[in-house]
């Protein structure tokens, strides 16, 4: 048995250094930077959902597909999967609490209608302290789908005032299913006896489209692999301090570093021409307001037939495991990491499991919107989450990005990902979230 086990390391050695090189020539650094670059520039104003810069973003990104080769998915003409939603954008909000007015620039609402309050008992009033973590808060006010005001300590008024910039601009939602408001307010309020609260909205049907294209398989083209990552950020925001002038949010690592790997991985496959499954490569819309892109996506993809997504978000800088390393959200939920790490025996560069489970990062990005339905949809990253201080601020940029590290982590996901390509490996399903 010894003897076996040392043939075969040595097999999977050079199997693995065999494919090492063909992803060493056909993914280079160059066109990496040349795609971040071109993503994350200031003349994409950000990429903000509903935009001229998200519009140009489309447009480059098909422009590659296009040059790469790849089809576009089966019912579209083109490679922009179209749908439409409802943006409702604030006209006015006035709030009072306890009879005192609160100024205009420490409240904002998110809301898809307009409504009025008085002291409704069906509004949870949600206190966040000064010891509380504000992001972890307003996202379970978001996730309990109940009528909330959400008290902030002015502790946190930098992030307020950034959160304001998105979330207070207008909210989005699907065509009648419109989540309960959220009233959000910066200050000390010890004991609430009264709020009263007017907020008036206008709304609008926009429309919103992913970029996606496809290779279809050889031998199995009716069950599918998918690539993904978001290509819309936040747009023109408040600078984050004083004295900054700079007011776009390039979104460098989030996420143009992960639809730069696609983009990358899309030319690879369609130049290595021999997957057996039905590749999808698809940038998503709409991330940063509610993952609408990959809601949709799920909606129109038989869930039955893909058997794997690779969600790529966030790998512009070294994980907390160091250099040639990644991260995979819900790695316990399948045995998909665990095929990952298999493929990359051999090589420098190693996959491990979410080191931020309180962050609830498996449903914090596009992979949630399929693995909710069964699929084994996992997100790889290398962000360090609980330490990123240029997240979400106009600070991500190019310049902060360590590409060596981008390149390296792309390179890993296509090897990593070449058993599964070739129907060698089918991941175990994950449980549904109704489950």
């Amino acid at each position: 048995m010894k003897k076996i086990s040392i043939v075969t390391a040595a097999l999977l050695s050079v199997s693995a250094y065999s494919f090492a090189q063909d992803v060493n020539k056909l993914i280079n650094k160059d066109d990496v930077t040349r795609i971040i670059k071109t993503l994350s520039a200031d003349d994409m104003q950000g990429r903000a959902t509903f935009t001229p810069g998200i519009e140009k973003a489309a447009q480059f990104i098909e422009s590659e597909y296009k040059k790469a080769g790849l089809k576009p998915m089966e019912g579209n003409t083109g490679y922009r999967q179209n749908f439409t939603m409802v943006r409702s954008t604030p006209v006015s909000l006035t709030v009072s609490i306890n009879g005192k007015a609160i100024a205009a620039d420490s409240a904002f609402a998110s809301s898809a209608d307009s409504f009025k309050w008085a002291g409704d008992k069906d509004v949870q009033v949600i206190t966040v302290g000064p010891d509380k973590d504000f992001r972890t808060e307003y996202r379970k006010a978001f996730k309990s789908d109940t009528k909330t005001l959400l008290l902030v300590d002015p502790k946190f008024k930098s992030l307020f005032s950034r959160i304001k910039g998105y979330i207070g601009a207008g909210s989005t939602n699907f065509k009648g299913k419109a989540k309960a408001p959220i009233i959000f307010v910066s200050g000390k309020f010890d004991n609430v006896t009264s709020f009263d609260v007017n907020c008036e909205v206008k709304t609008q049907e926009l429309p919103l489209f992913n970029v996606a294209g496809i290779i279809p398989g050889k031998t199995k083209p009716n069950e599918y692999v998918v690539f993904s990552g978001h290509y819309d950020h936040l747009g023109i925001i408040k600078p984050d301090k004083p004295g900054v002038t700079d007011s776009i949010a390039n979104g460098a690592d989030d996420d143009a570093s992960g639809t730069t790997a696609v983009l990358s991985l899309a030319k690879y496959y369609k130049k290595l021409d021999n997957n057996a499954r039905t590749l999808i490569f698809v940038a998503f819309t709409a991330e940063e307001i509610g993952e609408y892109g990959s809601q949709y996506f799920a909606k129109q993809v038989d869930a039955d037939k893909v058997v794997a997504m690779f969600n790529i978000e966030m790998i512009g800088k070294a994980s907390k495991f160091g250099t040639n390393s990644a991260f995979i959200t819900g790695f316990e939920r399948s045995d998909f990491g665990k095929i990952l790490q298999k493929n990359l025996e051999g090589t420098a560069f190693k996959f491990y499991p979410d080191p931020y489970p309180d962050q609830d990062l498996f449903y914090r990005s596009d992979n949630a919107s399929l693995a909710e339905v069964g699929v084994p949809a996992h997100t790889i990253s290398t962000d360090q989450i609980d330490i990123d201080k240029l997240y979400h601020t106009v600070g991500d940029e190019f310049s902060t990005l360590d590409v060596d590290n981008i390149t390296s982590t792309i390179r890993a996901i296509a090897l990593s990902s070449r058993t599964i390509v070739s129907g060698q490996d089918t991941p175990t399903r994950v449980p549904k979230k109704t489950e």
